[in-house]
């Protein structure tokens, strides 16, 4: 685990790293598990999630001998005590970032962001800050989020490389055929649009009939659109 933890960490610094610990499984020893206490307390993971083990009937675990039950609670116990003693965004306090605002806190105090690291940042509650990037320069850490206040002379942009489809837009449909299509225009009298694009669109019409079966339905589709588009190229090919 320390090596995947270094090697990782020394390829894409800051990082976040979670694991999983359960605690007393068979053949775990006092020595391992203080090991464990060294190996949290070292890296200080900010997300740990800590299980007590407990055998499942039927599997190889469940047949060897067992670690007794308390010390498997107090083995939990300890590692919990630990894992609530650090805060493991401290060193990033004054740190500016740049977060996306998802959402609303659980209190409603804050908007909701994350960093390139997944890690959580609460933000003002500006209405103009959802679904966009926002610089923030953290000002306050706690065990499971850190606080960021917008730099006053940054850019709020949305994270897309292009702008949103309108509702019910299709994407590679030209304005002419869009027209001919929203008055009801037979495609044939309109020359100018191509018999690939003309394929490309009965194609997405027979993608939105809903299948109840997947599989049925999926050897359905693909023989429809064959014929489709042997019915389109012989019908629009004189065009």
């Amino acid at each position: 685990m320390a090596n995947v933890e270094e090697s990782t960490s020394n390829r894409v610094p800051g990082i976040t790293i979670a694991t999983d610990i359960i605690c007393g499984f068979p053949g775990e020893t006092d020595e391992d598990f203080q090991e464990t206490m060294k190996l949290v307390e070292e890296y200080r993971f900010p997300s740990l999630f800590i299980n007590q083990f407990y055998p499942r009937p039927g599997t190889p675990a469940a047949k060897v001998h067992q670690v007794p039950a308390l010390v498997k609670k107090q083995r939990t116990k300890d590692l919990s005590q630990l894992f609530h003693s650090y805060s493991p965004y401290d060193h990033k306090v004054g740190e500016r970032q740049r977060v996306l605002v998802t959402e609303e806190s659980f209190d409603s105090k804050f908007y909701v962001a994350h960093n390139r690291f997944y890690e959580q940042v609460l933000v003002p509650k500006d209405p103009g800050f959802i679904g966009k990037m926002v610089e923030v320069d953290i000002y306050e850490a706690g065990k499971h989020f850190m606080k960021g206040q917008p730099v006053s002379d940054a850019k709020v942009y949305t994270p897309s490389l292009t702008k949103p489809f309108a509702k019910g837009e299709v994407s590679g449909v030209t304005e002419e055929l869009r027209h001919a299509l929203k008055n009801g225009t037979n495609l044939k009298t309109c020359p100018s649009v191509g018999i690939q694009e003309k394929t490309s669109l009965c194609c997405r019409m027979v993608m939105q009939i809903p299948w109840q079966q997947r599989g049925r339905g999926l050897k359905i589709l693909s023989v429809s659109l064959a014929l489709l588009a042997v019915l389109v190229t012989f019908y629009y090919g004189g065009v």
